[in-house]
Formats: C-alpha cells, structure tokens, sequence
C-alpha cells in the first residue's frame, strides 16, 4: 500500500517539533513531562506536541498552510541549528490573546447550569460561616457567587426584634413572615441566576424540614431549571455548639461585625440574656427539624457534614461544580491557627528592577532572613511548618528559620516568559504593546510564554486546600503569589488581587476567625526597595 507523501511531512513535523518543545521544558522547571514514555514513537510525538507553545504552532500552522520557501520541515531545523540567529517578533493580536476583563463570564463554560447550594442545620452549626468561605473560594477561582442570607431579609421584614417566641411553630402571624420572607430570597436567587450574573447562589437559611426542601426544589429544579444541592452541618457534640454560640455573642471581636450579638436581634441584650434568648430559640427549630435523610429524599443531591467535618456524608453529587464543592468542604475545619506570609529578603534583582529570574539575596535581604528566623522564635508558634518555593531567594530568606520545612514548585514567582530578568522600562520599551495591554488587564493578561494572575489562582489552588487543612504556617513566596493567597483570605476581586500590596521585609499575620479573617502587618526594620507598582490612573477624555 503506498503512502501518501503528506503523511510522512506531517509525521516530520511532529517529529521535530517534539525534539524543540522537550527542550523548551526542560528549561522550565514548572512544566512537567509525561510520567511514562511510551514505546510507540509517534504516540510519544503526540504527547510532546501537545506541550507546543501557541505561538510555536502558530508559525508551523502558517508555515505548513502558506507554502513558504523550505516547508516546514526547514523551518524547524533553522529553529534548532545555533549557527542561524533567531529573530523573535513582538507579540500582536495574532499572537496573544488578551482578553477584556472581567473574564468571569466566559468562566461560565464549564458551569453548563445555575447552581443553587441551600444550607441546612440548626442555628449556630456553622452555616454561615462555612457560606462565606464556600462564596469566597468560588469567587476567588472564577465562579461568580453571591450569598443570599435569609436572616437579612427576616430582619428587613420585621421592625423590630422581641425574642425567641418569633420562632416558635406554633406563632402563625411569625411563621407566615418568615415563609414570605424565604420566598422573597428564594426569587432574588432566580432573578440573580437568571440575569447571567451569577452562576451560584448559596441560600442561607435553616432549611430545616421536608416540607421547605420540596419547597425550595420545586421552585429551582422544576420551575427554574437549575441544578441544585444541600449542605447540611450537624453538631451532636455539645462542646462545639457551645463554642459556635460562644463565638456569635462574643463582644469584643471588632472584626466580626456579623455576629449575633452585633446584629439588631440582639442590640440592647447583655451577654448573658443573648445565650439564654439564642438557646430558647435553638429549641423551637429542633420542635420541627427533619435532618436530610437518604431514604426519604433520595432524589436529592446532598452532603452532610458531622461535627466540623469528623465525618462527611456524600449522596447523589452531580457534575463539576458539586465535586469541587464537597472536595473543598471536605478540607476546611475551624481549629484556631495562624497563617504567616511574607516575600523574600531582598534579592540581587530587586535592586537591578528586574522582575523573576532566580538570583541570589542581597546583604539587606540576608539581614532580613535572620531577622525572620529571631522573631519567629520569639513567637514561640507551636507546629509551625514552613513553605516556600523552589527558588532560591526563598529558601535562603527561610534557611534560619528552626522549623520543619517543604518546598512548593506552586509557590514559585508568576512566569514572565519572553519578560523574565528584565526591567518594566526595558519592556515596555521593547513590548510597549504588551506593556499597555498589561495595564490595561492585568488579571488576565499572559505573558507571552508565560502566566496571567489568573493563571496563577488556578496553579495555587492545592496550595489553598493544603492551607486549609493545616494548623501554623509560614508561608515565604513571592509577590503575585502572595497577592493571590491574600485575595482568598481576604476576599478581593479578580480587579483588586494584582494590586494589592505585599511589601519586602513585611510579615503579613493572618488570623481566620467566623465570618472573615483578622489581619496584621510586622514591619521588620530593615530597609527595602518598593517593587509596587500601583494601578495605572484612567483619565477620560471629553469628546464633544
């Protein structure tokens, strides 16, 4: 049988562009190759090429199509053969891809339906609590959620707070608000969905009986068409509801302006009549409460979360988004911790204004290290662990540092591709258009062979589940790395994440606590160079 020649071209060029990619990964160390080499040369070709930059198959594309002199098969030996000099073309819009913020609606292509996620649980079992952090960790990795709290729309409706006898079962006149108030943010959560803004909607309410879970799936399954799910958060151990309610009425806590205490409920209530009123209460839902129960709502995709997560019940999840969300519930606890970020000492680099490479710290970045390593001792943190990245700026700011310690290939500095070791001057002198469109965008822009923020959220996101398991942690990363840890923890948008500040010869002490995190900066004495650069100024110009 005779062989098209076309055949053997384009195993050619598969051939050699393999051998021009796998020398290109190894010079990156954050890129990995296959873990098994296969027997069959030309599936081990397909494999490589898979690899292939786009602007690498873009020219072979348009070398294959265009019938230039030499096909493509000369193409790729001048690409491989030193003697010839290489000539690299500024990227333009046929080259990269940048693409208009928010990027959060083209997010939406693998959320193919609305989700709904409706808690469920007894007051003071931690529903809004893990709400905000579910809201907070879809956010942060591009799915737009928004969280509808139930209590917010009872106290809209009502003048006034009296006491616990507002939930009693048998008090109609409350019981008919309360249900008008779960339709009015019932039909909020559709109007949201249905705009296009949102793609999930957390419900937070008690959701606490049969009757109002059939409720709430006829309206968004049957009528609305979008998919829903329940999470449930029981707590048969006292010492936890003890401490959950302990936690609401806590008064000195400036931070936690949501707590019970704080909210109109409890106003005019000293410490000791909030408990008694809140435990009253706690007794009339448990006069109705029907937890989800597998046999008599099996057409329900539901989870069940026991005891702050010492047992996790899982049935009928559907799709991506509901595997997502049990993964990350599965991981989040609420043992007191304390999470320690900081850049590195001040590199070699950073005094030249150079941006990645992989130098060595200066003498005030060395000083910086052992400053580090004494105040963590003061601390006397017990079972700190240390993470930094693979570089080496990093590793030598935490050399001191008397703690076990592990190194993050996640954690590395973003990738500026054709941009790493230059100066900002020397790129928007050599790139201006790239420059501009950074500016422009710079969540979401990629540096050609390189990573966006955006990118990078993606990259960090097992270092975030980690952290979540975790009790102390010191964290010695880079800029844009700690730029996107702190958007999590402090729940900054996609606009605000590039730009937040992490100076050098800073420790950022972060303190998760209910409803959010408390947040502390310990300047060391030891000067620094500022590498902020702040978010360009847009001036607007008057057209008449």
């Amino acid at each position: 049988m005779r062989v098209p020649i076309g055949v053997f071209v384009k195993l050619n060029i598969l051939l050699e562009v393999s051998i021009i990619e796998r020398d290109y990964i190894e010079q990156r160390q954050d890129v990995k190759l296959p873990r098994e080499k296969s027997k069959n040369r030309f599936s081990e070709t397909e494999e490589s090429f898979s690899f292939v930059n786009k602007e690498l198959a873009r020219q072979l594309r348009e070398t294959w199509y265009s019938g230039r002199s030499g096909g493509a098969s000369t193409w790729c030996r001048r690409m491989t053969d030193p003697k010839i000099e290489m000539h690299y073309t500024p990227p333009n819009s046929d080259t990269i891809q940048t693409k208009p913020f928010p990027i959060r609606g083209e997010r939406a292509n693998f959320v193919n339906k609305p989700h709904v996620i409706a808690m469920v649980g007894l007051p003071a079992r931690g529903k809004t609590y893990i709400s905000k952090k579910l809201c907070r960790y879809l956010n942060w990795i591009g799915i737009s959620t928004k969280v509808f709290n139930l209590g917010e729309y009872r106290r809209h409706a009502t003048t006034a707070y009296q006491c616990h006898e507002f939930f009693r079962p048998d008090n109609i006149k409350a019981m008919a608000i309360r249900t008008q108030c779960a339709m009015d943010a019932l039909k909020d959560v559709c109007q949201w969905l249905e705009s296009g803004d949102g793609e999930v909607a957390v419900f937070d309410a008690t959701n606490s009986t049969v009757e109002r879970r059939q409720l709430i799936r006829d309206i968004v399954v049957e009528k609305m068409g979008f998919k829903l799910f329940f999470v449930e958060s029981v707590c048969n151990d006292p010492e936890i509801v003890e401490q959950n309610i302990m936690e609401l009425i806590r008064k000195d806590e400036p931070l936690l302006v949501q707590v019970k205490v704080s909210s109109p409920d409890y106003a005019n209530m000293n410490k000791e009549e909030v408990l008694a009123d809140f435990m009253l209460r706690i007794e009339h839902y448990q006069e109705k409460y029907q937890p989800l129960d597998e046999n008599q709502e099996s057409d329900l995709s539901f989870m069940k979360i026991y005891n702050t997560g010492e047992k996790v019940l899982v049935h009928k999840h559907e799709g991506h988004i509901q595997s997502r969300i049990v993964y990350y519930l599965m991981n989040i606890h609420i043992v007191p911790r304390t999470i320690y970020l900081t850049r590195h000492g001040e590199s070699v680099m950073n005094l030249e204004g150079k941006i990645g490479g992989d130098s060595e710290l200066s003498d005030r970045g060395w000083e910086y290290a052992k400053a580090l390593a004494s105040y963590i001792t003061s601390q006397n943190i017990q079972g700190l662990r240390v993470w930094t990245s693979w570089l080496k700026r990093t590793i030598q700011t935490a050399s001191d540092v008397n703690a076990p310690q592990e190194r993050w290939k996640a954690l590395n500095e973003i990738d500026a591709g054709i941009c790493e070791e230059m100066t900002y001057e020397e790129i928007a002198d050599k790139y201006p258009t790239d420059f501009a469109a950074r500016d422009q965008n710079k969540f979401s822009y990629r540096y050609p062979r390189g990573e966006s923020y955006e990118d990078l959220v993606a990259r960090l996101e097992p270092v975030i589940m980690e952290l979540e398991r975790q009790g102390n942690v010191l964290v010695v990363s880079h800029q844009a790395v700690l730029r996107c840890l702190l958007a999590y923890f402090l729940d900054k948008s996609a606009d605000e994440l590039p730009y937040l500040e992490v100076p050098l010869h800073t420790i950022i002490k972060l303190t998760p606590v209910a409803y959010g995190c408390k947040v502390g900066h310990i300047r060391l004495p030891i000067d620094a160079v500022d590498t902020h650069r702040p978010k360009p100024k847009v001036e607007m110009i008057r057209i008449d």
